[in-house]
């Protein structure tokens, strides 16, 4: 849903009814994965996708009925279903749908309660319902907060999210004997840059489009300016590092890379991350630069286990020679990282 949500806030703020299908279940080669949401108005207006293009049409159909009726309705397409023959799913694969009225009409206060945690990047578990309910859906938070009600079942449901949670996994469960999608909404990840130079702005606008969350902290004040950026960072804070950094809350969904080529402002950003639990460090600078600054960590009492955390130079080689190029060889580099992260756990 997540890849759709400039469409969701520009749907639901204009109040149109629309139906939210939602991949619940795959078997084999399915063109999407769980979790891959479309959404469909009265119109016939439509925003994302459950398949690529395979099963569209006839999933478009079914939330039309469900706009309709009011009914949710869960559907399976597979090679065995002429059907889904029909529609193009013949590659061996089988996905199953839940289409539903969208919360935004559906269940308005967890709607609500899930865009303010989406909006403040903060991670959330949604929690569905596949049969008729009073209370269809719930929101569990990672640290036991609910939004929303469940009734019968609800500590089950709870401990069911929370599980869900730990291993990122979208998944159908049982929960007092009725069938549940646990669908779980993650803080985006976070590319935390140190220095407002010429290779951020473009570093920004790669960030952006692959969905991280961008906080540049710089605390030149003549740098550190929105009107340098065509995409501005989410966040751009005209701090040394030491402050900016005081309250951030550090963990694996954090990427960093330090870019202004002086000591007093990589070094101190640096004395932090390291004993930090992010995903990824990268300093910009020469090979000879680089070994000036480990010798510098060395001097300060950083151990060689912790200063081999650091990329440097960052960046994949691809004889990248212009900010843009360099700006795109960092955030190649990052996106191996982060998909070495995901596919390990």
């Amino acid at each position: 849903m997540q890849d759709i949500w400039d469409e969701l806030l520009q749907w639901t703020s204009a109040g149109r009814p629309l139906a939210l299908a939602r991949v619940i279940q795959t078997w084999g080669s399915s063109p999407r994965g769980v979790g891959a949401a479309m959404i469909v108005g009265e119109d016939l207006q439509v925003a994302g996708s459950v398949s690529g293009g395979c099963i569209e049409g006839a999933v478009i159909e079914e939330a039309l009925q469900v706009l309709k009726t009011g009914v949710p309705r869960k559907v399976s397409y597979g090679v065995e279903d002429e059907k889904a023959w029909s529609v193009g799913l013949s590659c061996g694969g089988q996905v199953t749908v839940f289409v539903e009225r969208h919360l935004a009409n559906a269940a308005p206060a967890v709607w609500q309660a899930l865009q303010e945690a989406v909006q403040q990047n903060q991670p959330t578990i949604l929690l569905t319902q596949l049969e008729p309910a009073v209370e269809p859906h719930l929101l569990v938070y990672p640290d036991g907060r609910l939004g929303g009600a469940w009734g019968q079942g609800q500590g089950e449901a709870v401990a069911a999210a929370l599980e869900a949670y730990s291993q990122r996994l979208n998944q159908v469960v049982e929960i007092a004997g009725k069938q549940v999608f646990v669908q779980v909404f993650p803080r985006r990840d976070r590319l935390l840059i140190i220095g407002a130079v010429h290779i951020t702005i473009p570093l920004v606008a790669f960030a952006r489009t692959l969905d991280f969350e961008t906080t540049v902290v710089d605390p030149r004040q003549v740098f550190a300016t929105p009107e340098r950026f065509a995409l501005p960072p989410h966040h751009l804070v005209s701090q040394w590092p030491g402050q900016a950094l005081s309250a951030w809350e550090f963990d694996d969904d954090t990427y960093a890379v330090l870019l202004t080529h002086d000591p007093k402002i990589d070094d101190e950003a640096l004395h932090i991350l390291l004993r930090q639990p992010v995903a990824y460090i990268g300093a910009l600078g020469s090979r000879k630069t680089h070994a000036k600054r480990c010798e510098r960590l060395r001097e300060a009492g950083f151990g060689q286990e912790e200063i081999t955390r650091i990329k440097g130079p960052a960046g994949l080689d691809i004889g990248a020679r212009t900010p843009a190029e360099i700006a795109l060889s960092i955030m190649a580099q990052i996106t191996a990282v982060r998909r070495a992260r995901q596919a390990h756990g």
